[in-house]
C-alpha cells in the first residue's frame, strides 16, 4: 500500500514539474482588437506587465493591435487563420461579448475559442469635458428630454454595442428613446476620448478605466459611474447613477481567449501562470494602479461565466431590438 501511495505521490510530483517545466511559447503576443489608447490596450499592458514582474515570463509579451469590428476582425483571424498558435492570447471585454450575442462577430458565436483568463472587472462611466456645462446626470438628461439631438455622444463601439447600450440604458430610465440620441461611433476608446476632447463630441459613454488618466489630470468630469455603489479610494467622489436616481449598473469584464485548436499543453501553460498571477498581492496592486477591480476567473470557470453573459446579453439586446 505504502509503495502505491508512493509511486502515486512521485507521479503527482514528475506531471507538477513538467507542466512548470514546459518551455514558454516563442515570442509571446497579446492582441488587442482596436487602436492604442483604450480598454483593449490597457488589458494586455496589464497582463505584459504582471506576467513580467512576477517573473512568469522569461521576456516581455508584445502587444499588437488588430482594430475592426470592435473585436470581431480579430476574433475572426484567430478562429480562421491562427487557431493553434500557442503564444498568441486575444483581449476581449463585456463588449465582446454584447457583439457575440449580436451575431456581430461573424459566423463565429462564443463556443469557437478558448476561453483563457479574466483578470479584472471595470465598470461603465458617462464622462464630459471639465468645462461641460453638464454637472451631474440630471443636467444631462434634462437636455437630452428637452431635445435629445442637441446632445452628441460618442462611443468606441457600434450602435448594438456596449457603450451604446450604456446610454440607451440611461435614456431608457429618462423616458426618451434611444434610437433619437445623437452618436458617433469610434474605432476604440482612446479616439473616442480624443473626438471628446477636441470638442468634437460632447459626451463620452465607456469604461471608467479607459478616461481615468485624463480624470486624474482634470481634463473631464465623471457625471456617473454605472456601479451598484461608489468605488473606493481616489473613485469615491464619482457618484453612482444609482444613486442619482437611474436603476443602472455595467460591470465590464476584461480577460482573454486563445484560438480553438490550441493544444490543451500550451493552453493549461497559460491557465497556470494566470492562475499563478491571480493570487499574487503584487499583481492586485497592479491591476488597482489601472483602476480595476477584482475578478480572477480561468478556464471552465471562465467559460461558463462567457455562457451565461452571452445568453443574458441576448435577452437584453431583444429588448432593444438589436436582435429578432
Amino acid at each position: 500500500m505504502k509503495s502505491t501511495l508512493g509511486r502515486l505521490a512521485a507521479l503527482s510530483s514528475c506531471l507538477l514539474l513538467s507542466s512548470q517545466l514546459m518551455a514558454e511559447p516563442n515570442r509571446p503576443e497579446c492582441i488587442a482588437p482596436a487602436k492604442p489608447g483604450g480598454g483593449f490596450d490597457l488589458t494586455c499592458k496589464l497582463a505584459q506587465s504582471g506576467l513580467k514582474n512576477a517573473g512568469l515570463l522569461e521576456e516581455p509579451m508584445r502587444v499588437t493591435y488588430m482594430p475592426g469590428g470592435v473585436g470581431a476582425v480579430a476574433y475572426n483571424a484567430v478562429v480562421a487563420q491562427r487557431p493553434d498558435e500557442p503564444g498568441t492570447i486575444t483581449a476581449f471585454s463585456s463588449g465582446s461579448l454584447l457583439n457575440l450575442a449580436q451575431g456581430k462577430f461573424g459566423r463565429y458565436d462564443e463556443d469557437a475559442v478558448r476561453w483563457l483568463a479574466g483578470i479584472g472587472t471595470d465598470y461603465g462611466a458617462i464622462s464630459v469635458r471639465a468645462d461641460s456645462p453638464y454637472k451631474n446626470l440630471d443636467d444631462l438628461i434634462a437636455a437630452m428630454k428637452k431635445d435629445p439631438a442637441s446632445v452628441v455622444f460618442g462611443a468606441g463601439a457600434t450602435i448594438g454595442g456596449q457603450d451604446w447600450m450604456q446610454t440607451a440604458l440611461i435614456a431608457r430610465e429618462a423616458g426618451v428613446d434611444p434610437k433619437k440620441l445623437r452618436y458617433v461611433a469610434f474605432e476604440g476608446g482612446g479616439e473616442t476620448l480624443t473626438a471628446m476632447l477636441g470638442g468634437h463630441v460632447q459626451v463620452t459613454s465607456s469604461g471608467l478605466g479607459e478616461v481615468a488618466p485624463q480624470l486624474e489630470a482634470g481634463k473631464i468630469r465623471v457625471l456617473a459611474v454605472l456601479s451598484d455603489e461608489r468605488l473606493p479610494g481616489d473613485l469615491s467622489n464619482i457618484p453612482t447613477a444609482k444613486e442619482q436616481g437611474y436603476d443602472i449598473t455595467w460591470p465590464v469584464i476584461r480577460g482573454f481567449y486563445m484560438g480553438p485548436e490550441v493544444s490543451d499543453e500550451d493552453y493549461n501553460w497559460w491557465k497556470t501562470r494566470f492562475d499563478t498571477l491571480l493570487a499574487k498581492p503584487e499583481f492586485a496592486e497592479l491591476r488597482e494602479q489601472r483602476d480595476l477591480f477584482p475578478l480572477n476567473m480561468t478556464g471552465e470557470e471562465l467559460t461558463a461565466f462567457v455562457n451565461k453573459q452571452v445568453k443574458d446579453y441576448k435577452d437584453l439586446a431583444a429588448e432593444f431590438g438589436l436582435v429578432k
